[in-house]
């Protein structure tokens, strides 16, 4: 039997609450999932169910959202972050990472987190989600992975101003990216010889050298390295070319050198339905392909389909692992 689903809470600001209690409104019974938070920050809309630990999940699915109670420092007033809960918020991350690290949990989908008000209340000094479950996880590298239906994406390079991708691309880099994303393909989506198409850097793919020689130099050798040790990759390809339906179909996952080059096309194919999935953690984690959204939260108008697929997936990977 598969283990349960542990979803963090996130920010209890942002539009998490009232999605966990959607997802489980659409799910019911087709995943065993529990949220992790102060149940106090719920909207209500749906019965919620609490239980003392993960294996009493299951059971509780059908009277509710089961919900493994974390208190917080402050209420949750919609819209507006509140830095007493800052600290809440990190310790639920952390209290799920337990939970996988000693197999309670078949894997973790993490709603959304705000960074500032991590940073403003609880000097949170992780970039965002992937940096810190790597350090609760003790993994040096990781690997944030798009995905979907239509297409699986990874960029080499991630949160980084667009003029420090050349500088930052470099062999160990992309070697490293395309080893964890094969291994990620292989463990986790039941892949067993993964094709992965890997984009140039410069339009055209640096055309013979005459737009840039990033692909020549470094993307070129590091492929033919790899090709090989019989990894089945093609490229480096020119972007704007990659992305179409009979491209796709030639490929397993694409990737990309820097974040809109992945990002773009794949929220252009699926917006609503993208999952964030981390390759390289000693478990599975997912999330929804979106933020916290402080715009709408609490008027009950978000869309749960990115939460949905990510808890879905979830599932998916950690069958596929297992």
């Amino acid at each position: 039997m598969t283990l349960p689903i542990a979803l963090t809470c996130g920010e209890p600001a942002g539009i998490g609450p009232e999605l966990a209690e959607s997802a489980w409104a659409a799910l019911q019974g087709e995943i065993a999932f529990f949220l992790i938070g102060d149940p106090d920050h719920l909207p209500g809309r749906v019965p919620h169910v609490l239980i003392q630990s993960a294996s009493e999940a299951s059971g509780a699915l059908a009277d509710g959202l089961p919900v493994l109670p974390h208190p917080f420092g402050g209420n949750a007033l919609p819209g507006v972050p509140d830095p007493a809960n800052a600290e809440g918020v990190a310790d639920v991350i952390a209290r799920a990472v337990d939970l996988a690290m000693t197999e309670e949990v078949g894997a973790i989908c993490t709603a959304p987190i705000h960074k500032k008000a991590l940073k403003d209340g609880a000097d949170f000094p992780y970039p965002g989600h992937t940096e810190y479950l790597a350090a609760l996880a003790g993994v040096d590298r990781v690997v944030m992975m798009l995905a979907s239906d239509r297409l699986r994406v990874v960029p080499a390079t991630i949160h980084i101003p667009l003029a420090e991708v050349p500088r930052a691309l470099t062999p160990t880099l992309l070697e490293e990216t395309i080893r964890i994303t094969d291994a990620g393909l292989r463990a986790h989506f039941g892949i067993k010889t993964p094709r992965l198409a890997v984009a140039g850097l410069n339009p055209h793919a640096g055309e013979g050298g005459a737009m840039g020689r990033e692909e020549i130099e470094v993307i070129a050798p590091v492929l033919e390295r790899l090709r090989g040790e019989g990894f089945d990759l093609s490229g480096p390809l020119p972007a704007d070319t990659m992305f179409h339906a009979a491209a796709r179909a030639r490929y397993d996952a694409a990737i990309a050198m820097y974040h809109d080059q992945a990002l773009i096309p794949i929220k252009t194919l699926d917006f609503d339905l993208g999952v964030n999935v981390t390759l390289g953690l000693p478990f599975v984690r997912t999330s929804p392909d979106h933020g916290t959204a402080f715009d709408i939260a609490g008027q009950g108008v978000a869309n749960p389909s990115s939460l949905i697929e990510a808890l879905r997936l979830a599932r998916h990977m950690a069958e596929s692992r297992a």
